[in-house]
């Protein structure tokens, strides 16, 4: 049941990140080629989020996955 568990958190948890990557790149490109916003600015703004984001959800993965390695092996 555990392992379900686990294998459960960790499939919602890749795909919440895939799509939360995808929709960031997907505004980033929009805001690539539109002529009214300033690039730089949109750097500005994309890359913090982007970070926070990503790490916090690798952060949640690998937590996860070694507390799961840690309870196989005991």
């Amino acid at each position: 049941m555990k392992a379900k568990l686990t294998f459960f958190v960790t499939l919602m948890v890749s795909l919440t990140l895939c799509v939360v990557v995808i929709s960031m790149v997907g505004v980033l490109m929009i805001g690539l080629f539109d002529e009214k916003v300033d690039n730089s600015e949109i750097f500005k703004l994309i890359s913090p989020a982007f970070q926070t984001i990503v790490g916090g959800f690798i952060g949640l993965l690998a937590g996860v996955k070694l507390s799961h390695d840690d309870e196989e092996t005991k």
